[in-house]
């Protein structure tokens, strides 16, 4: 078994739903968050437009994050999950520098990394992760990519336009993105114009919201 993650962007609406079950599922401590939905204005007046891209932590094959922990704390359970063992880790922050996504942070109540674990104790107990029962338009799909039937391997197959974040760094994430266009996924691509104007040149507006 080897358990993924596709997100359909779009059918994703900006609820924010997955970001408040995630929170409330894990016990998240206030100012912090495992999951986060960006969202990219773009356009120009009156034809302008919003998208939404839910970031979190992508689960690589290669995980950097696993590579550098000292004491294992970070590592890789037999479902290709990348958990977290807060019993373990002793705060020294290496597996945040090593993360290409800013996909970990320090908990400010025990200062031990913390991230996305695709809910791993419900998967345990053959549940699916929080997000993905709170979402109203079932943008998030999630299951074994080693099942060619399954909902997540078919989906994929179904759609041309699948890809990673940052594929360049060589980490095979095990979490994908289909529709949304490119300015979804890529960090440059929401750039303002330079310009006098707080719309930059020709009135486009093209702002980044969220991490």
């Amino acid at each position: 078994m080897k358990l993924g993650f596709l997100v359909d962007l779009n059918n994703c609406i900006g609820c924010k739903a997955c970001e408040v079950a995630c929170k409330a599922e894990n016990d998240v401590p206030v100012n912090s968050w495992r999951l986060r939905v960006k969202y990219v204005d773009s356009g120009v007046f009156p034809e302008v437009k919003r998208s939404f891209t839910p970031l979190r932590c992508n689960h690589c094959e290669n995980a950097p994050c696993v590579r550098v922990c000292p004491v294992s704390a970070l590592h890789t359970l037999p479902n290709g999950i990348v958990n977290v063992d807060k019993d373990r880790c002793i705060g020294c922050a290496a597996c945040m520098m090593a993360c290409p996504y800013g996909a970990i942070s320090m908990d400010p109540e025990t200062n031990t990394a913390d991230k996305c674990t695709y809910c791993a104790h419900r998967v345990e107990s053959g549940l699916q992760p929080a997000c993905v029962v709170a979402c109203p338009t079932e943008a998030n799909i999630f299951g074994d990519l080693e099942d060619a039937e399954s909902l997540i391997s078919t989906t994929i197959a179904s759609h041309r336009d699948v890809r990673v974040r940052k594929p360049e760094k060589g980490t095979r994430p095990k979490h994908f993105y289909t529709g949304g266009g490119d300015r979804s996924l890529d960090a440059l691509g929401a750039k303002r114009d330079e310009g006098p104007t707080l719309f930059g040149h020709n009135g486009t507006l093209e702002k980044i919201g969220g991490k």
